[in-house]
């Protein structure tokens, strides 16, 4: 029998990586869109196989979730559409919250009214634990700092109900940070590469950046997809930190980009105040070792390698549009 699973969020980052791997096991994808006036599929514009379906919707409207859950019928939900910076969601509270936490009750609940025997994924985060010091665990207290944290401790909270309430299979995976070449833009770590790259390049001389001195817990989101994976597979539905447990700061990470193309980030970062967050999390750095214990996940990328990864692959990109411009420009 070929499973079928269902991705919102299919476009992001995770999103394009766990289609990639169930792909890869012989699944058949289906992914929810939103429709916009620009195309904004470049993450899995590569993917050619056959098995891959993408549907229009939004979490933001429930009867496309509840006719697209019928449609499908899958044997996997993956829950990844969210709003998911930080910074947007104290400028855009409610637009967060209708689609990070009632998005997710409206999927939930689309998947209880179908009658459906699937297994379902919910992207909780460590934004939810916010000012708990760490080391952070499935046991640590949440604290969210942001209309985001709080948004997806809501969505964690209604995914254990429904498992409780209705027996659903639900799981909720709370992944500290995890980055790569396709992170978005307005990321740091990506903003960081980006910077270093167009530095490289010649097409800037800075990089302007905010707090210096938060630490996250940084791993790999190829590596992270696998965990989601490996969580709907176990026997039982559990939650599960997925982290690397080493904390690194936003300094230490321009540090390590900088350093890829032999320069020093300290004669090329400026800082500017208005990237601050109303209100900061200091520092998250997670314990994953129910993961490690349970599902053999463990990461394998360290900071230093994800940092120098995410450089080259800028580098390259980057590269290519610079020269198809002067070439353009030329000719």
């Amino acid at each position: 029998m070929t499973k079928r699973a269902f991705i919102t969020g299919i476009t992001g980052q995770d999103g394009s990586y766990l289609a990639e791997l169930l792909l890869g096991k012989g699944y058949e994808v289906h992914g929810l869109v939103r429709r916009h006036s620009t195309l904004n599929r470049s993450r899995i514009d590569q993917i050619t196989d056959p098995a891959l379906h993408l549907h229009y919707g939004d979490m933001t409207d429930g009867v496309s979730l509840v006719n697209l859950v019928r449609l499908i019928e899958p044997h996997e939900v993956y829950n990844l559409g969210a709003q998911s910076h930080v910074k947007v969601s104290f400028e855009m509270p409610e637009y967060t919250a209708s689609t990070d936490a009632v998005g997710t009750l409206r999927l939930l609940e689309a998947i209880r009214a179908a009658g459906l025997d699937c297994r379902f994924y919910q992207a909780s985060t460590s934004e939810m634990f916010g000012a708990t010091p760490p080391p952070q665990d499935e046991s640590s207290a949440f604290y969210p700092r942001s209309p985001y944290g709080a948004a997806k401790l809501y969505s964690h909270w209604v995914t254990v109900n429904y498992r409780e309430a209705y027996d659903i299979f639900a799981v909720s995976g709370i992944l500290f940070n995890h980055e790569s070449p396709r992170r978005g833009e307005s990321f740091v770590t990506r903003k960081i590469s980006l910077g270093v790259a167009s530095i490289k390049l010649g097409v800037t001389d800075h990089l302007t950046l905010g707090n210096l001195d938060a630490v996250r817990d940084w791993g790999y989101a190829k590596e992270y997809v696998e965990g989601m994976w490996r969580m709907l597979q176990h026997d039982e539905p559990q939650d599960y930190v997925l982290a690397t447990g080493v904390g690194t700061t936003v300094r230490q990470f321009c540090e390590y980009a900088f350093a890829r193309i032999g320069l020093d980030w300290r004669d090329h970062v400026r800082y500017d105040m208005s990237y601050e967050r109303p209100t900061e999390v200091d520092a998250l750095i997670g314990d994953a070792s129910k993961a490690r214990r349970v599902l053999g996940w463990e990461p394998q990328v360290t900071v230093k390698e994800l940092a120098a990864l995410m450089v080259d692959a800028d580098v390259e990109q980057l590269g290519r549009l610079v020269r198809h411009r002067r070439e353009d420009a030329s000719g």
